[in-house]
């Protein structure tokens, strides 16, 4: 069974980072291009970036662009969001997902698994 799964959400306050883990398990995504997805109270799934298998991240949006990073370790099976300079409206439920390629993507409609998500809530 493949499972990814968060961790790391909380609490902060802004200006705080915090780092978001995601770890697979079921089988190695080592040569898949992963991503990161949030999604708030009443608004659509949001792209927040993606890594290559080779450990390239792809364009950020700007809404994270300069805060965000993702890295990612293959002989662990894992993946990460280092969030810096968080803001308000950060806060939602952060999604990390895994693509059936080696292609970066930016829609979610391009992510065959994904994880359960874990709640960030930055206050103000």
């Amino acid at each position: 069974q493949v499972q990814l799964v968060e961790s790391g959400g909380g609490l902060v306050q802004a200006g705080a980072s915090l780092r978001l883990s995601c770890a697979a398990s079921g089988r190695t995504f080592s040569r898949n291009a992963m991503g990161w997805f949030r999604q708030a109270p009443g608004k659509e799934r949001e792209f927040v970036g993606a890594i290559s298998w080779k450990g390239e991240n792809a364009p950020s949006p700007d809404s994270v662009k300069g805060r965000f990073f993702i890295t990612r370790d293959n002989d662990k099976n894992m993946m990460s969001l280092q969030m810096n300079s968080l803001k308000p409206e950060d806060t939602a439920v952060y999604y990390c997902a895994a693509r059936a390629s080696t292609i970066v993507a930016a829609s979610a409609t391009g992510y065959a698994y994904w994880g359960q998500g874990t709640q960030v809530t930055v206050s103000s």
